[in-house]
């Protein structure tokens, strides 16, 4: 009963807040997922999930609902996962429930001012703790038990220390390189390319003043001169060395790797005026501004399809859907990957759509149940055979059995290359994207990117542009926390 009242309390509060969600493929802001929004793929395998406990589903079936968004053809891709899950035991029914991508925001926010949340649906990052906030997610802690292989920690949405969903998929940022273009450049120059080939291992990853002087080093003007040449014409750059995607949500990682943060690690601080993470940023700013190894950002496109893919930038910065995406099945060139450059720690940040269960469900084990099931990387893998989607389970990442089945394929890079630079990152080296344990992400990453626009255009320092915003960025932070 206790949680009942609680559960039409949380609703009740829901019709005087707005909720904030927005769909993985709405804005980049939002979400980096936006090219796996086709929620499920073929199968492989399947296995049984636990029985039932409550009576209901002794006499019949428990009905559970999950709500996505996509077209037609993803939904009964979906229903058909869902469909193999329902024949798979005889104690739980899964049904799909498709809303328009355009209105799945909506959608849900007026499912729960009326009370009618599905059991389970898929979110977008920034979304997620607003629920949680609201007391519209369950707790999930219970899903996996001792000796189940269980998610990463650092994909696992924290509400209050609570965990309150995982990502359906792993994502993790990465140095990505053109090998055609790099050997251009060094055979032009006569360098060694083993000596500017960006390492694969975080134990040989390059420091910042490293990397900063291998991208100028590879960065050519129309004379042939590098950006190091006292005869270097910025003016007229032919090839640029880098560049970094500068969407507010993948820059905090260089804030991280300075030793700063846009918020304290437990999530109770705005830190973003903070000395370390100030300076991070403006030395991502210098590239373009002071070492000229980069595209000026008001005219580089984020997107490796852009930078790698105009055949002009030989190193830049993304996440690792990219080899589904764009680098495996269309790139035509050879490309690599290596760790991130650091500033004063070795880091990289992680990121994934997640699946949830509503608190409101009358089935909450049920749901889990579900959730568990479907979560199940044989579920999602011609996603994860392609290179869209990294696994979430942590076997993948420590079973050599597992690690090979998911990277020994034609469509990724080289196999000790991706191994490290990916794998053995993401497992060692990967911290949880704000959104994991902070809430109003979303609203503060567009009011950074405001922030930033002047410090890009060259018309203000960085801390000039956080000195300015700062009190509005903390209002956003102080009112959602």
């Amino acid at each position: 009963m206790q949680k009942k009242r609680l559960f039409s309390a949380a609703l009740t509060m829901v019709t005087t807040t707005v909720i904030l969600l927005s769909g993985c493929g709405a804005t980049s802001e939002t979400s980096v997922m936006e090219e796996g929004q086709s929620t499920t793929s073929t199968i492989e395998s399947a296995s049984t999930p636990t029985a039932s406990s409550t009576e209901e589903a002794k006499s019949e079936k428990v009905h559970i609902t999950y709500a996505q968004w996509g077209n037609e053809t993803e939904t009964a891709a979906t229903q058909a996962v869902a469909d193999k899950f329902n024949q798979s035991q005889d104690e739980i029914e899964v049904e799909v429930i498709k809303i328009d991508h355009d209105i799945y925001v909506t959608k849900l926010n007026a499912m729960a001012t009326a009370g009618e949340l599905p059991d389970t649906a898929i979110m977008s990052e920034a979304g997620v703790l607003k629920f949680a906030e609201n007391g519209l997610l369950a707790d999930i802690s219970s899903m996996y038990g001792e000796g189940d292989s269980k998610p990463l920690d650092s994909i696992t949405f924290k509400y209050q220390g609570t965990p309150v969903a995982y990502s359906a998929a792993n994502e993790v940022l990465n140095l990505w390189y053109n090998i055609d273009l790099l050997e251009e450049v060094c055979t032009a120059q006569g360098l060694d390319i083993s000596e500017f080939t960006p390492p694969a291992s975080a134990d040989d990853a390059w420091d910042w003043d490293t990397f900063v002087k291998v991208a100028q080093t590879l960065t050519v003007d129309i004379n042939g001169n590098n950006a190091l040449s006292p005869d270097f014409d910025p003016s007229n750059v032919d090839i640029y060395g880098c560049t970094v995607n500068t969407l507010p949500w993948q820059l905090e990682v260089w804030a991280k790797s300075n030793g700063g943060g846009y918020f304290s690690a437990d999530g109770s601080a705005c830190t973003i005026n903070d000395a370390a993470t100030v300076e991070a940023l403006q030395k991502i700013a210098d590239l373009s501004e002071v070492y000229h190894c980069a595209p000026p950002v008001t005219s580089a496109a984020n997107a490796l399809e852009s930078s790698l893919g105009s055949k002009k930038v030989v190193m830049a910065t993304d996440g690792t859907w990219n080899v589904g995406t764009f680098l495996g099945p269309s790139a035509d060139f050879r490309y690599g990957v290596g760790v991130l450059p650091y500033m004063k720690e070795k880091v990289t940040i992680c990121t994934g759509g997640p699946n949830v269960v509503f608190a409101t469900t009358e089935h909450p084990e049920e749901a889990m149940t579900w959730l568990k099931w479907y979560y199940q990387e044989e579920n999602s893998w011609s996603l994860i055979e392609a290179g869209t989607w990294m696994p979430i389970l942590d076997k993948w990442y420590t079973d050599a059995e597992y690690t090979d089945k998911w990277i020994k394929n034609p469509n990724y890079p080289e196999y000790e290359m991706y191994k490290n630079a990916v794998v053995e990152y993401a497992k060692n080296n990967s911290q949880s994207t704000a959104w994991y344990y902070v809430n109003a992400t979303d609203e503060f990453n567009a009011t950074l990117d405001s922030a930033f626009s002047a410090v890009w255009s060259g018309d203000q320092t960085m801390q000039e542009a956080i000195d300015e915003y700062y009190e509005e960025l903390n209002d956003i932070f102080s009112s959602n926390n």
